[in-house]
């Protein structure tokens, strides 16, 4: 066995009604508190109001910024962050799903820095141990970004879509209540769910995996397969909310130490370049192509996977499992919605060309188990683009 490193400093809070813990939970880490949320919505508004009325009793002073916007951007940020500095938050409590999370993460670092998240990207200055306490509280079963280092964010003037990763964006907590989850839509719930499985499934196939993240990832995919359509079937079916729920953790945890492939830096591409494309959606209508690209390179993972979705596999070659998983990924993005083109998202033929131009900014392409060209990320979408 290879040596490898697991790191995990987030304690996790998981099951059901969780969230009557948050005013505990924040009052450890400061006594004013920046609540981060999407808009105001009829799911929101009572939300919001359980969760201060939770920080209160705990002695927590509450602002709440309620800007979050989908692909969250540097302006966004920066919004938060001026309320931040104004209200003189100690601690930020993201409440939602990943665009809330990472907003939070960002503002907690643009709140304490000079100049704006943009300038503590990946590949530049780090911050500080000035960046704020976060407290993650999910409401989707997709992003994982409740037990996560990364923060992603979308240059407003550019469309250019980066990362904040560091280990001072871990959430001190996450609180994970899958009560939250429960009156999520079929398409959002179709969208996130996908996400759990790609980051189970690249962090499989990551150069840089392990027997620990594995030993995750095939949990995470199982639970995925097993339980997501029922989800999206029956939003209130709260054993397949619970079982979707952890394997949302599962798979972040993955992330946190592995990391991604091929599909999110072309998904997270998409994502700046088109905003009103969900994560989950730019992954989902490049998944088929990339799984046809990439399980040559790779027969024995896609063939273990293959068999977790078709147990008929087994019978069958490695070779022949890995080409038949592609086929079983194919049939589950049907079974739950996915199915998707790029022009039906509502990108255009030029985005298509800029999105290929940009898919290797992120480094997530070196990490896939066959490392493609910008002319090859080119003819994957281009296949995406009218898809039937």
């Amino acid at each position: 066995m290879e040596p490898f490193a697991y790191f995990q400093p987030t304690e996790i809070r998981f099951g059901c009604g969780r969230l009557a813990e948050v005013g505990e939970v924040v009052a450890r880490y400061g006594s004013r508190c920046l609540v981060v949320t999407v808009p105001m919505t009829d799911y929101v508004r009572p939300l919001m109001e359980r969760i201060t009325a939770h920080l209160t009793t705990a002695g927590v002073a509450v602002a709440h910024f309620d800007g979050v916007v989908p692909n969250p951007t540097t302006d966004c940020v920066t919004a938060g962050a001026t309320l931040a500095k104004a209200f003189k938050a100690d601690v930020i409590l993201g409440v939602g799903g990943g665009s809330s999370m990472d907003t939070a993460k960002a503002i907690a670092v643009e709140a304490t820095h000079p100049g704006t998240c943009w300038d503590y990207l990946f590949f530049k200055t780090p911050p500080t141990t000035k960046t704020l306490p976060v407290i993650a509280v999910s409401t989707t079963s997709g992003t994982g970004s409740q037990v996560t280092q990364v923060a992603v964010v979308t240059e407003t003037a550019t469309k250019t879509k980066s990362a904040l990763y560091n280990s001072l964006l871990y959430p001190r907590v996450a609180i994970v209540d899958p009560e939250l989850v429960v009156s999520l839509p079929p398409h959002v719930t179709a969208s996130t769910g996908f996400d759990v499985f790609t980051h189970a499934f690249e962090s499989y196939l990551h150069v840089g995996g392990s027997p620990y993240t594995d030993l995750l990832a095939l949990a995470a995919i199982r639970l995925v397969v097993d339980y997501l359509p029922r989800a999206v079937d029956n939003g209130a079916d709260l054993d397949a909310r619970e079982h979707m729920a952890w394997a949302d953790t599962l798979a972040g945890l993955c992330i946190a130490n592995a990391g991604v492939t091929l599909p999110h830096g072309i998904g997270m591409t998409i994502g700046g370049q088109c905003p009103q494309i969900m994560h989950g959606e730019s992954l989902a209508v490049t998944y088929p192509e990339f799984t046809r690209y990439t399980f040559p390179c790779a027969v024995e993972r896609f063939a273990a996977v293959g068999r977790i979705f078709n147990p008929a596999l087994a019978k069958l070659s490695d070779e022949k499992a890995a080409e038949g998983s592609c086929q079983e990924v194919d049939k589950f993005l049907q079974r739950i919605g996915m199915w998707l083109s790029l022009k039906g998202l509502g990108a255009s033929e030029e985005d298509v060309v800029a999105i290929a131009d940009h898919s290797q900014v992120l480094p997530d392409y070196k990490n896939n188990p066959r490392v493609a060209t910008r002319d090859e990320i080119f003819a994957m979408l281009t296949r995406s683009y009218a898809r039937v």
